[in-house]
């Protein structure tokens, strides 16, 4: 699967594959990341990306012409890419969204900067506009690098373990219960037992029971859901 970052800032995102599970992914050429920067395609002789707002206000927005060129060579070059713009003022991005997603061959990540992206860019090159949360970051740079991993992790091959995906948070309303580690006892603080009796009837009988507290206390909306569901 290909991803590509469409940005101005390219040493933000690349350090993220230099580790761990997606960098093992790209060295399997299980996915494969690219970059391609706006300011490149500027035909301002300085190689500016942005301008003041129309209609006054504070702050610069990134104007549409680097942006449309950047885009429309992209789509040149892979008329199947899904381009996607990250906005505060979009859809919430959830789990049902990265795992289909991740059914996808190629996925572009626009990320904006300044005061935001000319509307005009969005409306012509958005196949998707995802937000990752009720807050505003200084670029989109960190909500792109959040959509790739969440995605990626639903690519085939990517994950060693590919069942630890069915246990997890918001595949079923509960969240996915605590986890502990060995020893049982550390300095005093015990797991409980029944995590190593191998009774897996009551191990999973457990943590159902832990996933519906954990549930009750962070996300009481969800355990509704839940008892909803179940009845």
């Amino acid at each position: 699967m290909n991803f590509t970052f469409v940005t101005l800032f390219k040493n933000i995102v690349e350090g993220y594959f230099s580790d761990s599970i997606l960098k093992r992914a790209i060295e399997k050429n299980i996915i494969n990341i690219n970059y391609l920067n706006p300011r490149e395609f500027s035909d301002n002789k300085h190689n500016k990306v942005d301008d003041s707002a129309a209609g006054g206000g504070a702050g610069m927005v990134m104007n549409p012409q680097p942006l449309f060129d950047a885009l429309s060579d992209l789509k040149e070059q892979d008329e199947n890419v899904h381009i996607v713009f990250l906005t505060p003022v979009a859809k919430p991005f959830v789990q049902n969204d990265a795992k289909r997603l991740s059914k996808k061959s190629h996925i572009a990540f626009v990320s904006g900067r300044y005061e935001g992206i000319d509307e005009r860019v969005i409306e012509e090159f958005a196949d998707e506009v995802f937000s990752i949360g009720d807050y505003i970051l200084t670029g989109g740079e960190l909500a792109s690098l959040v959509m790739c991993d969440a995605i990626s992790r639903n690519v085939d091959g990517v994950l060693g373990n590919c069942e630890s995906l069915d246990i997890e948070s918001f595949e079923t309303p509960l969240l996915e219960a605590p986890s502990f580690s060995k020893p049982q006892n550390f300095r005093g603080f015990f797991v409980s037992s029944e995590y190593l009796k191998g009774n897996h009837s009551k191990i999973r009988s457990l943590k159902l029971a832990l996933s519906e507290c954990k549930t009750k206390f962070f996300r009481p909306e969800q355990l509704l859901k839940h008892r909803t569901q179940s009845h």
